[in-house]
């Protein structure tokens, strides 16, 4: 008897979702809560386990169907033989259900086979979190036939948040690359295979017999060394070896290095030499007299994302902004006083951060609606203080969440902040650390901003936006005196802050900064 696969009941606030992605096909054997569906909804991604042991015999919703609460998705038959899909043909679904096997049966076959004197190995794509469905092959920081060790990163996979790197499972080289830069890849998706010892395997060296791990097919170039596949490729564009800083060992020159030269536009024969400025080397070039060049990339996954977040922002909220100005002289005094002491105490640098941080933290507890999210029709008011610090990265911004502020001295706010810095640059943060902040702090001023409107980072209902510091006269006492001044500017989310608890609020942080000694006093 077939057993119905029954969406999730969906939370109040959700109306519908859609078939996010089949983790099984019909035909398949699936055991008793084994994920078999994922439903996307506008706020999270739910889970559809199987109900009972058996083989999906039909699907009713297919991907990208939109689908009600509790909706039949499919049915689970009994045994392991396929039960066909309705209104298909069973014999066509068997013979499919045993094409998918036996060539996931030739995959494995091929990766356990011996090539080069060497194991080999599935080289897959990290599991992604739930909210994830797919990334993008970023980069191959190793070639066909070049030798790594273990643990030595082989690829970066970018997604819509952070990107994840894949290590070697062991020392050796890549035999194949089964996804290039560019392509869309799913969880746990073959990437490669991989040979364990110094050589390639046997379908790397049928493809490319010349990029062998052991350099024998190098060829010197002037004062240059060359590895086959970088060879063809300069000579595909007609470009001086010379101007190429080779980033393998002893300075051997990769297929990589040949390819951030044809993009950088710096090596080519005639061109300025590399340490000039892009646009001087494109000046000097004769192709590009008398044209007006252009270059079509496609937008990274991290950047739709903040395209897509910030537009939703600017449609789905009454967005205000009130703007103040501060007085940061009492701060710069206090850090040019102690900063030595508290580079020594703290082995980290006392920056502003942390005095805005808690500045802010205090100001979230007397102005509760500051700190508080947006659910649909409900108010969810938080009593903590998580507050997000966006970081730039080359990659875009990224707002990494430092937990429970109010309790988290300077030093620690520092400490976090650097780490955070670091690890952004580096693609190293985690999807848990950039969700779920109650507010958000930005500064523009570390790029030479004066004044600016930050967009509200939903579900959030304000964010700060910190400024550069500039001298300029202020009437202090009646007097004219040159003090260094910073605007600051709280956006907020007009259905939930008032315009005065917004204008409060901002004047709360404006005078424990101007006078720090009230963070410590809590008054």
């Amino acid at each position: 008897m077939a057993t119905e696969i029954k969406a999730p009941t969906f939370p109040e606030s959700v109306a519908e979702g859609s078939v996010a992605a089949w983790h099984k096909k019909p035909g398949d054997s699936v055991e008793r809560d084994e994920l078999i569906v994922e439903i996307e909804t506008d706020k999270v991604v739910l889970e559809v386990l199987a109900p009972e042991a058996g083989t999906l015999s039909e699907v009713m919703a297919e991907e990208g169907d939109t689908v009600q609460s509790e909706q039949v998705l499919g049915r689970i038959g009994e045994g392991k033989a396929s039960g066909g899909e309705k209104g298909g043909n069973k014999s066509e679904k068997k013979a499919d259900a045993k094409a998918d096997k036996d060539e996931a049966a030739k995959s494995d076959a091929k990766a356990e086979k011996p090539a080069g004197g060497g194991k080999q190995h599935q080289v897959k794509a990290p599991s992604f979190p739930e909210s994830i469905q797919e990334g993008t092959v970023a980069t191959w920081h190793k070639q066909v036939g070049e030798a790594v060790k273990r643990d030595e990163v082989l690829a970066d996979i970018e997604t819509d948040k952070v990107v994840l790197e894949v290590v070697a499972p062991a020392d050796g080289a890549l035999a194949e690359i089964k996804a290039e830069e560019g392509s869309q890849v799913e969880s746990e998706a073959v990437l490669a295979i991989f040979t364990e010892g110094t050589g390639g395997g046997d379908s790397a060296a049928d493809e490319a017999p010349e990029a062998a791990a052991d350099g024998s097919g190098d060829e010197k170039v002037g004062d240059k060394i060359l590895a086959p596949a970088a060879r063809k490729m300069v000579a595909e564009h007609d470009l001086d070896a010379g101007k190429i800083e080779g980033t393998g060992k002893g300075g051997r020159i990769l297929k990589e290095d040949v390819q951030r030269a044809v993009q950088a536009g710096t090596a080519k024969k005639g061109a300025a030499p590399a340490a000039a400025a892009p646009k001087q080397a494109a000046t000097a070039a004769p192709a590009f007299e008398g044209e007006r060049p252009e270059k079509r990339v496609p937008m990274s996954r991290l950047r739709k994302t903040i395209a897509k977040r910030l537009v939703e922002a600017q449609q789905t909220a009454a967005m205000l902004t009130t703007y103040n100005e501060v007085d940061m002289g009492a701060v710069m005094s206090l850090r040019a006083q102690y900063k030595d002491t508290f580079i020594k105490t703290h082995d980290v640098k006392l920056g502003f951060m942390g005095f805005f941080v808690k500045a802010a933290s205090e100001a979230l507890k007397r102005f509760p609606d500051v700190n508080a999210s947006i659910d649909g029709n409900d108010i969810v008011y938080h009593g903590y203080q998580d507050i997000g610090v966006a970081v730039s990265t080359d990659r875009g911004l990224v707002v990494p969440v430092l937990r429970d502020t109010d309790s988290m001295k300077i030093a620690d706010v520092e400490k976090g902040i650097v780490d955070f810095g670091k690890r952004a640059r580096d693609g190293k943060l985690g999807i848990d650390e950039m969700q779920g902040g109650t507010f958000t702090i930005t500064n523009g001023g570390i790029f030479g901003s004066l004044m600016s409107t930050p967009i509200i980072n939903p579900p959030q209902t304000a964010i700060l936006g910190m400024h550069k510091i500039q001298e300029r006269p202020m009437a202090v006492n009646g007097k004219v005196e040159i003090r260094p001044m910073m605007y600051l500017a709280v956006s907020y989310d007009h259905r939930m802050i008032d315009g005065k608890d917004a204008v409060q609020f901002l004047v709360t942080i404006k005078e424990l900064l101007e006078d720090p000694a009230r963070l410590l006093l809590d008054v």
